[in-house]
């Protein structure tokens, strides 16, 4: 049975901050050597596999659509925070928090995605449009991108807000390659890194140069006439792990060449400089917010407070990915796996993942699903799995069945009719669209060419020419892109 390349390998891909009063890779930089996928496929293996889901990839699919047609303003091109909502105003009347509304963008930027994979063209083509509906409702909802209007109820007022966006807009122009969405995530991105002149905040990177001690902090206050920052305040991995991921994608996507610029604020960088600060902020909330794998939520200058949040370790492990996949240096994916493994063996319970009751810490696993897929299949990971699609099982069989939502919670069912935020419901669909059902019976596993098994003999094309000694990693660094036979195994080059 052949095996089935998913998508993301080779596309394009204390208190919790976000309780407080305003709540809230089409082309990866490659190693020096060519990643190899490994598709491994065994037929006795895909039967048995396939008979523990009842969950398709229609199925799949259909989570989304009904997702939308709950929760997404058709007029506007926002979402509602709410089902219990019929129009999404503002953040005092109906619409998702701002933080929240780049997590269901990056949503159908996946789904898109998962359409390029499949070929689907017709789903191409429909999510593309509703992309570009949602990037045009979105900016116009939220002051037309200005990220120095920091206005409470449509404006940018916080500096993780601002940041998650900055990750969207980064992906959208990796996806749709359209300038605009690479301008908006530079700009973001240095408002966020140097402040704005015209709020007067000093920025959120705590310049050990200057006394701060390094890394991010969540917010300047009073949001109108801040104060500069001092070392006590607030820095949470909220800030710090979704800036290594902007910084990443940046660095991946901005032109070679550029020079310095010499502005105080400037509103782009190189891509040296996006890399060296994602290096940075990493190394800082690595060694100050991480223990073993757990990520605390932040640190106000006493010790780190570790209060589990699935989203700190999602952007953690989204973080050491990227580095991972840049840099090729194995100790990012070590930390990544903690990560993982602390998600699935401290916070899980039978395996299902945490669910937080609260205003908009529904949507939590939504951001878990987008950095898991990069854990999985950029970085090779197919042991987690199991629990991933037990998890999908779970959550569809929860589901209310006549609108075909869930309210988050896959331990529990969804009560049919109950009122549901947008924030837990947006779990379910976006775990489907990033691992498809099909992929079950075909797990897929990235490497080095340098760390491929290297018992086998050889390496043949597929009508059986040998091409390369399997003992010979520098050898497989030269093969032309396309597919061939190792070992009994079929290996994808890219």
């Amino acid at each position: 049975m052949p095996g089935i390349l998913l998508p993301g390998a080779g596309m394009c891909q204390g208190t919790c901050p976000h309780d407080s009063p305003h709540k809230e890779r089409i082309k990866p930089t490659a190693y020096k050597m060519k990643r190899i996928i490994l598709i491994l496929a065994c037929v006795c293996g895909a039967t048995h596999a396939r008979a523990q889901y009842t969950y398709t990839d229609s199925i799949q699919w259909q989570t989304y659509e009904d997702f939308n047609k709950i929760f997404l303003d058709a007029k506007k091109n926002i979402y509602r925070d709410h089902s219990a909502r019929t129009n999404a105003v503002d953040r005092w009347n109906g619409a998702a928090a701002i933080w929240c509304q780049a997590i269901f963008y990056d949503m159908v930027q996946n789904a898109y995605r998962r359409a390029v994979a499949e070929k689907d063209e017709a789903r191409q083509s429909k999510y593309s449009t509703l992309h570009r509906k949602i990037y045009l409702g979105e900016k116009a909802q939220y002051v037309n991108f200005n990220f120095d209007d920091c206005n409470t109820n449509t404006g940018w007022f916080v500096y993780d807000d601002i940041m998650w966006w900055t990750a969207a807009l980064a992906r959208a122009y990796e996806t749709f390659q359209r300038r605009e969405y690479l301008i908006y995530a530079e700009r973001s991105f240095c408002r966020v890194w140097y402040g704005s002149a015209k709020v007067g905040d000093d920025g959120s990177y705590a310049d050990p140069a200057r006394g701060l001690g390094g890394g991010m902090f969540w917010e300047w206050q009073p949001i109108d006439k801040p104060k500069p920052h001092q070392p006590g305040d607030f820095r949470s991995a909220c800030i710090n792990f979704p800036t290594v991921i902007a910084a990443c994608t940046l660095h991946n996507i901005v032109p070679e060449g550029r020079k310095s610029p010499t502005a105080a604020r400037p509103t782009q960088q190189t891509r040296e400089w996006y890399l060296e600060k994602a290096k940075e902020v990493y190394a800082w909330a690595d060694g100050t917010l991480v223990k073993n794998g757990r990520v605390a939520d932040g640190i106000h200058g006493g010790g780190p407070e570790f209060n589990d949040h699935l989203y700190n370790q999602a952007t953690y492990i989204g973080a050491s990915c990227l580095l991972y996949q840049i840099t090729g240096q194995d100790n990012y994916l070590l930390k990544a796996k903690k990560a993982a493994n602390y998600v699935f063996t401290s916070m899980c319970s039978g395996g299902i993942l945490p669910w937080e009751s609260g205003v908009e810490q529904g949507v939590y696993a939504a951001i878990f699903a987008q950095y898991m897929h990069m854990l999985v299949y950029d970085c090779g990971q197919t042991q987690y799995m199991t629990y991933i699609k037990r998890n999908l099982q779970r959550g569809w069989d929860k589901r209310d069945k006549t609108r075909g939502i869930s309210n988050g919670n896959f331990r529990k069912d969804t009560a049919e009719g109950s009122q549901i935020d947008s924030y837990s419901a947006s779990a379910l669909p976006a775990l489907m669209l990033m691992f498809p059902a099909g992929d079950s019976a075909s797990p897929v596993r990235s490497v080095t060419a340098a760390s491929h098994d290297t018992r086998h003999d050889g390496i043949y094309t597929i009508d059986g020419k040998r091409v390369a000694s399997g003992g010979e990693p520098g050898q497989r660094e030269h093969l032309a892109s396309g597919m061939y036979i190792c070992g009994q195994r079929k290996m994808l080059v890219r």
